[in-house]
């Protein structure tokens, strides 16, 4: 069974892939493995990679807001990127893009 998440690591950046369309079934999961490879990581910058995925319904929106949340707690950075337009859409229509230590990358 594929992981959920594969983490990679390089330069004080931690960049969750996340693998698979995110929703309400995935997404404890997914922020359970996030977040536990961020604590014990404490990089500088999480960079959450979505361009695995091709669905992703309010909880993935819930998953951003989360880790932002967590991390700016780390005094963490967090960048989003590889959203489809269909994504990018979404993501606009949620407002999250005005969080404070959220960037959203193209």
């Amino acid at each position: 069974m594929q992981k959920e998440v594969i983490f990679s690591e390089a330069k004080g950046r931690l960049t969750a892939h996340i693998q698979k369309d995110v929703d309400h079934h995935l997404a404890k999961a997914m922020r359970e493995a996030i977040d536990k490879k961020l604590f014990e990581s404490r990089p500088s910058l999480l960079i959450l990679d979505f361009s695995q995925v091709g669905f992703m319904d309010s909880s993935g929106i819930g998953l951003i807001i989360g880790r932002v949340e967590k991390a700016s707690v780390l005094n963490i950075q967090v960048a989003v990127s590889g959203l489809s337009s269909t994504l990018m859409k979404l993501v606009r229509l949620s407002g999250i893009e005005r969080l404070r230590n959220l960037s959203i990358v193209k």
